[in-house]
């Protein structure tokens, strides 16, 4: 049973907090017991346990799982199999997550149950957020959310992303009023299915609200920007909606148009004028202070590869703290961050123990090491992907008894119908709070190159590259190095691919054919995976796919730099994702030339195949 309080009350939500995490051993202990008890006779269980509910059973004979195995467990149900394959609660529907399999995004299961735990998570972040910033139920925030595409599987099963899920749930449409928690978007913006219409209806709110905004966000960092980016393109039209209290015409939705024309009230020259003065300026340097005066703090995630926009954020922001208050999943929602106002690099993460049971695969590879390694030389995640890869069979350690500063894989067995399924994030421990851990996320196990929500894992990329390169083979060419790197210099951020070619039986390079070579880069982005697709195409929150064709010689000037950093010379790899600002200058300072993808890949919502 989850605890119930008014989330107008900080003081007993706090006092919750310090409940759940001191009493996080007994809690965790607790939950497990329920879990098992209540699913022992599903399939995947009774397979195991034989109908025996004992927890240390539990943990000696239930596997430790990646998605590949629980994938057909999922597959038949999305096929209309009973939920009872997996759980003893109904299955309502399916949360596609940013991770994929076979090219699609993997799905995870979800209750009607799982919808309350994630709104008891929500109301907590509020007074943690109160014990640091006063005075928050004094005005609103402009939070810019947003929903996106979702299939009805052959059962009848809607599988949609988690926030999706949610925000088009009764929990969140019908939720109690809280003083603390008011938003400038209306509902309906918010559920908006045409995501240009919802993000302008979003902005134009937020404008019109501007003397009442106390903060503002949105879940990711890379989609704050983008709404930065979109207000560049379009804040005179909007200027010109506010000045004459007429909602543009191409915003079609009913509800959407009728909500906003609602908040628009009568023409106001005064707010148009002065939001032109404010744009109109050379520099967009702390546009966001300019534009929203009273905001305290932007609540947006920049921990793991959302780190990579800090500077950009910094630029619009005019000082205002970045503060990252939660880490979730679409397989859960694990902890809070109980010292938002820290530096971004400082942020951690309490698990709360009662989410679910939470177990940690020991990571003997020195990460922190290696995080440099990766930052100051260029160097992969290769030899952390191998080290991890070789941990099949260790034994796990709970979450009270986690060591400070060791390195975990994170497990997690969820009331949801997920049994010791590894999560594929790597967290380091960095303190305590009572009897809960905090944790740092350090990265997602096997990602090399993420933007916005895609995750290119290394096979991934190897696979487009090797397609790709196959269309120069015909012209004398072959790639014999390459690497890569996420640019978010600019926005929307794009992948870069640096090429080293070499002419078959001679050391002549001739002009290379711009019209070969950019169908190259269309080739990488076909092959890389569903979710990547649908960013460039629907999303539009990643730009075209870059190949940069470097000079003979300048991986060895790579390799060169990264041994004087440290690297041993005689266990070298070709890294195939650099993130060193170095690394990357060595790279372009021998460009020969740039290529750009002409084409937007292909990309449909995804269907499961009845079988």
């Amino acid at each position: 049973m989850l605890p119930r309080y008014d989330p107008n009350d900080s003081e007993t939500g706090m006092k919750l907090l310090e409940d759940l995490t001191t009493n996080a051993c007994q809690l965790q202990q607790q939950v497990l017991e329920e879990i098992v008890k209540q699913n022992v006779q599903t399939e995947y269980l009774r397979s195991f346990l034989n109908g025996h509910s004992d927890k240390k059973l539990f943990k000696e004979k239930v596997p430790i799982v990646n998605y590949e195995d629980i994938k057909p467990y999922i597959e038949r149900i999305a096929n209309g199999e009973s939920s009872e394959i997996i759980s003893s609660q109904p299955i309502t529907e399916l949360l596609t997550s940013s991770g994929t399999s076979g090219g699609q995004p993997k799905m995870m299961p979800s209750t009607a149950e799982d919808l309350d735990r994630k709104t008891f998570f929500y109301n907590l972040l509020v007074p943690v957020m109160n014990k640091y910033v006063d005075g928050l139920d004094q005005g609103k925030g402009m939070y810019l959310l947003f929903i996106k595409p979702e299939i009805i599987t052959p059962a009848g099963l809607t599988a949609r992303p988690v926030l999706t899920s949610y925000y088009k749930s009764g929990n969140f449409r019908n939720r109690p009023f809280n003083r603390f928690n008011i938003y400038t978007s209306p509902d309906e913006t918010i559920l908006c299915s045409d995501s240009k219409q919802s993000m302008y209806c979003q902005l134009l709110c937020g404008l019109v609200q501007r003397d009442e905004v106390l903060r503002v966000g949105a879940v990711f960092a890379s989609a704050f920007l983008r709404a930065i980016k979109f207000l560049e393109e379009n804040w005179r039209e909007m200027c010109s909606n506010i000045r004459t209290s007429h909602v543009s015409d191409w915003i079609t939705d009913p509800s959407c148009r009728n909500a906003v024309s609602l908040i628009l009230g009568k023409p106001n020259s005064d707010l148009a004028d002065l939001i032109e003065y404010e744009c109109g300026s050379k520099s967009w340097e702390g546009i966001i202070k300019k534009l929203w005066p009273r905001t305290k703090y932007i609540e947006v995630i920049v921990t793991g590869s959302m780190a990579q926009y800090i500077p950009t954020l910094e630029f619009y922001s005019g000082g205002i703290p970045l503060v990252s208050t939660m880490y979730a999943s679409s397989e859960c929602y694990f902890g809070i961050n109980f010292k938002p106002l820290s530096k971004p690099s400082d942020v951690s993460y309490t698990l709360l123990p009662n989410m679910a049971y939470f177990e940690f695969l020991p990571v003997e590879k020195n990460h922190e090491e290696m995080s440099e390694k990766i930052q100051c030389n260029g160097v992969s995640d290769q030899n952390c992907i191998q080290e991890e890869d070789k941990r099949e069979g260790m034994q796990t350690v709970d979450l009270v008894d986690v060591k400070l500063g060791h390195y975990y894989e994170l497990v997690v067995t969820t009331s949801t119908g997920l049994y010791r399924y590894r999560v594929g994030d790597i967290l380091m421990v960095t303190g305590f709070h009572n009897k809960a851990p905090q944790f740092r996320f350090v990265h997602r196990r096997n990602v090399v190159l993420s933007v916005d929500m895609d995750k290119t894992n290394e096979e991934d990329l190897l696979n487009a590259v090797t397609q790709a390169k196959r269309l120069l083979e015909p012209l004398g060419f072959l790639v014999t190095e390459y690497t890569s790197y996420a640019d978010t210099s600019s926005i929307p951020g794009h992948y870069v691919l640096f090429w080293e070619l070499k002419m078959k039986g001679n050391n002549d390079f001739p002009e290379l054919d711009h019209t070969i070579m950019e169908q190259c880069c269309s080739t990488v982005e076909e092959l890389l995976d569903s979710v990547y697709r649908r960013c460039r195409k629907k999303d539009n929150s990643i730009g075209p796919l870059e190949i940069r064709v470097v000079k003979h010689g300048t991986f060895d000037a790579l390799m060169d730099f990264c041994v004087s950093q440290g690297s041993s010379v005689n266990q070298y790899k070709t890294p195939r994702c650099i993130k060193s600002e170095e690394a990357i200058k060595i790279l372009d300072a021998k460009v020969l030339g740039r290529f750009f993808s002409k084409n937007v890949p292909f990309w449909e919502p995804f269907r499961i195949e009845t079988k």
